[in-house]
């Protein structure tokens, strides 16, 4: 099964933030179907749509990868099911 999720950065920027979420999602096979960053005041900010196949790697497991960045590079990464985050941000 194919589930499409909102993967979100935030930090201090610094060297190796792209590299080391990008290596975890491929190492889980997970694929970027969108991607947008922006460097505001030396605060890091990318935002992901992308496509986790749970066939092979279970959602709870890329976010346990990517809950192990992110204490790695000091930042914050949040890894949604698009349902549940379009459900969040409905007005």
């Amino acid at each position: 099964m194919k589930t499409r999720a909102v993967l979100s950065v935030l930090g201090e920027d610094r060297v190796g933030i792209v590299a080391g979420v990008s290596a975890v999602l491929a190492e889980n096979g997970v694929n970027i179907e969108d991607i947008r960053q922006t460097i505001l005041a030396g605060i890091f900010s990318m935002t992901m749509l992308v496509t986790v196949d749970e066939g092979t790697h279970p959602f709870e497991t890329v976010q346990a990868r990517l809950a192990e960045v992110a204490e790695r590079l000091g930042m914050q990464i949040t890894l949604q099911r698009e349902d549940v985050f379009r459900f969040m941000h409905r007005v």
